[in-house]
């Protein structure tokens, strides 16, 4: 499998590049970036690297991917999405490539977070309404989105549970004595030091409390998952995909 890496002296760009040569077996034909580094085999050149690719593995910016998958698109080329805080505009950049290619965005490629995220979506199903939900993220300092797109994906996914969406139930952000509205799905962020990756999804009742969580400590975890999910993804149907159809999981609600 030959894939592409956007973003590819970003942090997860360069992680999946080691991981990449820890003896993967994928064939890494292009590595791109928005500023070219010859000495770093980085070039600018998105669309020349397409045409030998399986697979586009796109760790970059939300600004540029809508662009990077129309050019997925037009060259027949599968993309896998990493990149979070995405806007309206990639989300129907998504959709118009799935007509034409398999799209997977993860907001986390951590197979246990796509665990984590499935347990949530039950747990938030079988437990009474009364019990409320608070999402805590934390990340290292330099993270620019929060919440992070996995604690929201997270939060997504317990407001489902629920046959609800997160737009109706997301608390608004507490300040002082402001009492939390029954019902409510809230979410606390941590940004400090070097963490690589935190969450905690706490359902508190009554006299009880249900806590389910993921700790990353090494940002390989991420790096390997999006190469299994890319593996995955190369010579599917086109349309729209999921971590959690990479592992075979999916809870029905």
């Amino acid at each position: 499998m030959r894939v592409v890496i956007v973003g590819a002296a970003g942090r997860m760009g360069c992680a999946i590049r080691e991981a990449l040569d820890q003896g993967s077996g994928i064939q890494l034909v292009g590595a791109i970036d928005r500023e070219a580094d010859a000495s770093r085999g980085i070039s600018t050149d998105l669309e020349s690297a397409l045409r030998g690719a399986d697979v586009m593995i796109d760790f970059s910016s939300p600004s540029s991917t809508a662009t990077n998958l129309a050019a997925c698109a037009r060259h027949g080329v599968a993309a896998l999405v990493g990149t979070t805080g995405l806007g309206d505009e990639a989300e129907r950049a998504a959709s118009e490539a799935s007509a034409r290619i398999p799209v997977l965005i993860a907001a986390n490629t951590s197979l246990g977070v796509t665990l984590l995220t499935e347990l949530v979506r039950q747990a938030a199903a079988a437990l009474p309404a009364d019990f409320d939900i608070e999402i805590t993220e934390g990340h290292h300092r330099h993270k620019k989105d929060a919440p992070s797109g996995t604690a929201l994906a997270l939060g997504r996914a317990a407001a489902e549970g629920r046959g609800q969406t997160l737009d109706a139930v997301r608390a608004a952000t507490r300040e002082g004595e402001s009492p939390r509205k029954p019902g409510e799905i809230g979410f606390s962020v941590i940004r400090a030091g070097d963490l690589v990756g935190d969450h905690l999804v706490l359902f508190a009742g009554e006299g009880e409390r249900v806590t389910l969580g993921h700790q990353a400590t090494d940002r390989a975890i991420f790096a390997r998952g999006a190469l299994r999910a890319a593996r995955w993804l190369a010579g599917r149907a086109p349309g729209r995909y999921q971590m959690v159809d990479v592992i075979g999981l999916k809870t029905r609600i």
